[in-house]
Formats: structure tokens, sequence, C-alpha cells
């Protein structure tokens, strides 16, 4: 059956939609369209009319569009006055008409050689198809699909995972999503686009060799980029990554584009592109490299004139105090961590934050996403007062704050200034980057180190710090030191991976040696190009310090409130993580499971299984969900007007843990850089 799509006045569209006809491969190419790299077509089924109808992609790019003009009779405005209704109606109701689904061509290498054609059947992330309804969505497509192409079903959601156990792989062949894409050749990373000359480095070695070299106008590729990769142009990796990993909060930050593309050695001797001048363009469906035929007339990004300001540090005499006590406007006292450490305390704790604000939001056509929220909380038709209370408890029972102690920037001047020597490194130090006398630069900040790590500390000093979590006789808890600058997780520079943290310090030498790494972390030879590549004057600069009781962890990693590769998906929450604690995550030295949580209608599903291997238990993917969801509702005051954000939709990222008791802590809570 053929028909015309038509739109006002304009010339009508062809559409091309089938209903009832069986699907061969040629019928699959004439209507499909192409995501992330696959053909795809998308499906409905009319249980009702014991048909289905194959939609052209171009001609019809919504299924419940389709459904409410092309099959129930129903206008847009109509439809959009009633879209979560209807859309409950088709994707949640167990008794539903309409079974909704999307079939995608995928091709893979067979171990004897020839490629093998096959499609994949999925429904939205937010369906909640039970078994049954699963097995008879497959076996209806099953038996009208040529059945010289395998079909197997991907769960899209841990809801349908769990669903499917109880039902044969003969009955039902399935393959779960990070099966299908954990070996991508090319996966995007952060989306951007880049002319510039590609160095590929195949190992450290050669890297370190021409790093002095690298410049802003150069693409750096290699298997794993290290977390001191200076500033250029565009980041390539030939080995798996994340998108939270420190090199691609990096590239965020910086507005640069970072793929991983596994056949580049292919792409390099094919094309000659080692050394050659290319158009670098990574995009959520299609990362391309393009050889220029003649060097470009590329002018300085603006970030080589870019001058960032701090707000002037609060040095007079500040106390140590207990991270319970601050609030984010202590930040230009103690530093942005642990001013948003204690700013966590306060929310969870008072329980007064509004932390719907995001939910408010207006999202065409709804008018807010009040109602979704409500069905998240367990509420049923709340006032906005009883939806923000709501959310405030649920926030406060899902996580907690973790306890320390934060050190004022004043200790750390007190420190400096206490000794001649340390001065005098200090204003050799700025006279170099006054002359922009980069040849000596990193040579003066490793002597100041130095310097700053085995100057004694004066004794009014050392009895502050020592002080801040007295052991009781005998006991030699287990601490952990991290920095908490005012030049970090600022608009235009995070800093992410820069400064040092202390995570293994017994006693109190050990703690006062660790305040003094942190704070040499500050003049580390990168820390200071990478401030100076910005404007931020070392004048500005100081360094707080957060003490806190080592906890040990099950389960650990990091949170973004957003999906990092799709920036328009407002539904989903990604996380990553790995056992232990997440530090190993946030390192770089293990592979972390990864995971989206869509936020608005529910559910969740597996994207990696890293390093692990193993799945998590239903139970625990359970309990990260409502970490997740959590994540969400800080946005809405960590983002929001309130602290002088006014985006609510400016996502966070959260460092969390589990601890072995099953209890979450956030122990970190900044703005993740888009």
């Amino acid at each position: 059956m053929t028909a015309q799509l038509f739109s006002g006045a304009a010339e009508p569209v062809a559409d091309r939609t089938v209903v009832g006809e069986n699907l061969s491969l040629p019928l699959f190419r004439t209507l499909s369209g192409v995501l992330a790299g696959h053909p795809y077509l998308k499906v409905v089924v009319d249980r009702a009319e014991n048909t289905w109808h194959l939609l052209d992609t171009a001609a019809h790019p919504f299924h419940v569009n389709y459904i409410a003009t092309r099959i129930l009779g129903m206008d847009l405005a109509a439809l959009d006055a009633e879209l979560d209704t209807f859309n409950t109606s088709v994707y949640m109701d167990p008794g539903r008409r309409f079974l909704l689904g999307v079939l995608s061509l995928h091709t893979e290498q067979d171990t004897e050689g020839p490629e093998r054609t096959f499609l994949v059947l999925e429904t939205t992330e937010a369906d909640t198809m039970h078994g049954e309804l699963l097995c008879l969505f497959y076996e209806f497509v099953r038996v009208r699909v040529d059945g010289r192409l395998p079909v197997l079903l991907k769960p899209a959601n841990h809801g349908q995972e769990e669903a499917l156990t109880a039902i044969s792989e003969l009955r039902v062949p399935r393959i779960l999503s990070h099966e299908l894409f954990g070996s991508r050749t090319r996966t995007p990373l952060n989306v951007g686009e880049a002319t510039g000359r590609l160095r590929y480095f195949r190992t450290p070695e050669q890297y370190a060799a021409a790093e002095d070299l690298l410049g802003w106008a150069d693409i750096v590729a290699m298997p794993c980029l290290p977390d001191d990769v200076p500033r250029v142009a565009g980041f390539l990796n030939t080995a798996p990554i994340t998108p939270l990993s420190h090199t691609n909060v990096l590239a965020s930050g910086w507005g640069i584009p970072n793929a991983i593309v596994r056949d580049l050695d292919h792409l390099v001797e094919r094309d000659g592109l080692d050394e050659a001048w290319v158009r670098y363009r990574v995009r959520e469906d299609e990362i391309s490299l393009e050889r220029l035929d003649h060097e470009p007339d590329l002018q300085a990004p603006a970030w080589h004139q870019q001058r960032i300001r701090l707000e002037p540090p609060l040095l007079d005499d500040t106390p140590v105090l207990s991270l319970h006590r601050l609030r984010s406007s202590d930040r230009d006292r103690y530093g942005t961590k642990a001013a948003n450490l204690g700013e966590l305390h306060h929310v969870l704790d008072s329980r007064t934050a509004d932390l719907t604000a995001f939910y408010g939001r207006p999202r065409p056509p709804r008018q807010d996403l009040h109602g979704h929220l409500a069905a998240r909380l367990g509420l049923h038709a709340p006032s906005t007062a009883e939806l923000r209370a709501g959310a405030a408890d649920f926030v406060a029972r899902t996580v907690g704050a973790p306890d320390g102690v934060a050190l004022p920037f004043a200790l750390q001047q007190r420190f400096l200034a206490s000794s001649p020597a340390l001065q005098q490194g200090i204003g050799k130090l700025k006279m170099a980057l006054e002359l922009d006398a980069t040849d000596v630069l990193d040579a003066l900040c490793l002597q100041l180190q130095h310097l700053i790590r085995h100057t004694p500390l004066p004794e009014t000093v050392a009895r502050q710090i020592s002080q801040a979590f007295p052991a009781s006789e005998g006991a030699r808890p287990r601490l952990v030191v991290r920095s908490s600058s005012n030049a970090e997780d600022l608009p235009g520079f995070s800093a992410a991976g820069v400064y040092d943290s202390v995570t293994t310090v017994h006693g109190t030498g050990e703690l006062l040696d660790a305040v003094r790494q942190v704070w040499a972390s500050l003049v580390s030879p990168r820390s200071v190009r990478l401030r100076h590549q910005v404007g931020i004057s070392l004048d500005d600069t100081y360094m707080g310090v957060i003490i806190q009781k080592y906890v040990p962890a099950s389960l650990g990693g990091v949170l973004v409130t957003c999906n990092p590769t799709r920036r328009e998906d407002f539904r989903n929450v990604y996380l990553n993580c790995s056992p232990g604690s997440p530090e190993q995550v946030v390192d770089g030295s293990v592979l972390p499971q990864q995971y989206l949580y869509n936020t608005v209608e529910g559910g969740g599903r597996t994207v990696a299984l890293g390093s692990w291997g193993d799945a998590l238990s239903a139970a625990t993917r359970a309990r990260l969900a409502d970490l997740s969801l959590t994540g969400r509702l800080l946005q809405s005051h960590f983002s929001g007007p309130d602290l002088g954000g006014g985006e609510v939709d400016k996502p966070l990222d959260i460092e969390w843990l589990m601890t072995e008791r099953g209890d979450f802590r956030l122990v970190q809570i900044r703005p993740y850089a888009l």
C-alpha cells in the first residue's frame, strides 16, 4: 500500500510505507534510514488487524505520529495534547493493541571468513513489554521476514532482559546491547570538527619523544592518550576508553572532537594520513578523516587568546572547618570541591532545596515533566509542595555526603609565606610566566614542587592540620587527602585530573606529607602551563585541601547527568562503575561497566561490561537507577539559580561509591563540561 504525505501547501512527499507485506532485503533498503552507521526500519504491529506496517523512514520519523494520524485518524494537535497518555497506551499497557519497534541491519565477520548479515529487532528504551509480549512481537516479525536473514531480539532495557531470562533462546534468539556494540569499529566520544595535522603515535615511547613539539593545530592519535596530554585540536583513540575518561572530559571541556577508531592503522596506511593535514569530524552517527591536498590557512583557536578571571581568593585567618559547615559560597576560601560537598550536606540535612526544577522545564509538546517525576517517586497526583518534599526525601534516603574537614587557602598562604626559599621560587616562576619563558618553565615548576614537599611546616600550621583528625590512642585510621582549588571546575577550564589526591594516608607524618603534596600539585608543570594558556594568574591561584576518613567501597564510579554522546537527550543519565573505589575508574586503570538510565520514563540499559566481564545483579542495577535519578534531582539545585547557575539543563559530574554496607556516598560533585 502506498500513500502520499502532505505538508501544508508544499509539494507532496512520496510515502512508500508498506502494510501487510513480507520483508525482503531489497524492500528493507528501500524504506530504511541510517542511524549510528546502520540501516534501520520502523515497524508497527497492529494486533487488532493482525498485520504490520513497514514505515518509510523519510516520511515517518515517529511511530506514534504514524499510528495516531494514519491508523487512528487523529490530528497532531490532539496527539500533542494527550502525548504522555498516548505513549503510555503504546509503550506500557500490557494489553496494548500496537507493538512498536525498529529493525536494524548489521554485518559481522564470520570466523571462517565471509560476512554474516543479520537483522536486530528492538523496542524503544522506555517500552515495558513483558516476556510473552516480547515473544509475540518477535514471532510475528520473524515469520514475515525473508527466512535467509537471521533475526535477533535485542532487549531495550534491563526490565526486558529480566523478562527474557525465563524464555528459551531457541524460541527467541537474542543479542544484548553490549554484545552488539561492544566491539564497534568506530565510537564517537565527543562530537566536533577540527582541521589539523594528524600525529599518530603507536607507542607511548613515540608520543613521549614528540610531546614537547605538539601544538594547537595537531590532532593526536594513539591507543590511549595520557591524562597530561597538552591542549590540541583533536583526539583519536585506537583502544577502548569511556566517555568519562579524563581525556574525554578534557575533550569535552576544550570543545574538541574525540573518538575511538579501531581501524586507524588501515586508514593511515590506505590514505597516507600520518603527518598529513586532515579534516576530522565526529558526529553521533559518523566519524570521518578526510585528507587535505594542501596545508590550510589556520587561525589560532579562540582559547589561545582566552583569558579566564578568577574571583579574588579570601586569605583572611579562616579556620579549619568540617565539611558540613561549608556552603557553596565558601569556594573563595576553601575551593570548589570542598564548598560543593558542604552544599551537598546542606541539601541532604535541610531537605529545603527545590530539586524538581529540571522536571519543571517545558519539553514541547509537554508543559513539564512533573507527572513523570511523580511516577518515578511513586507519588499519585501530588501538589507542588508534595512533589518537592518527595524529591528531597528520596535524595536524602538514597545518598550520603562524606564526613571530613576542609583546610582553607589561608593555611597554604601561611606556609608559603613562612619560607624565603619558597617565596624566591614563586618569584622566579612568576617572572618566567610574565616573560613567556617556556624553555625554563618546567624546571622552575619541578624545583618549586620539590621545595614545597620538603620545607618544614610552621608549628601552628602543622598543629591545625594534625588536629583536624585527632587519632585515638594507638589508632591509625586510613585517610584520604584531596585537592580543592579555586582554579578548577570553571567555565572553559575543568582541570580534570590536573591536581593530586592521596588516597592512602596513615598517621600524622604521612598526613602532613600528603597535604604538602596536594599543595605542590598546584605548581606542577602541566597545571601551570594549562592555566597560563587561558590567562589564569598564579597570584590568584590557591589550593584548599579536603581530609576524609577512608571508606571501603564495594562499587565505585562516576555518573554525569546527561548522555555524553547525544547532547539533545534530556532523558538519560550516563553512569560507569567497577568493583572497589572510584579512583580506578577515574584514573583509567580499569575499563568500567557502562550504563544509561532513563530518568523520565524509567528503565536502564547496559552499554558495556568493561574489564569486569560479569553483569551486575538486577538488585544492584535497580540501586544504580535510584542513584541516577538522585543525580538528576541534584542537578536542579547545583545548576539552578540558587547557586548562580540559572541553567537547570547544565549537567553534573558526580564521583560516587557504594560502601560495603550498600550505602551510596557522593565523593565529588561538580559541573560537567559540555
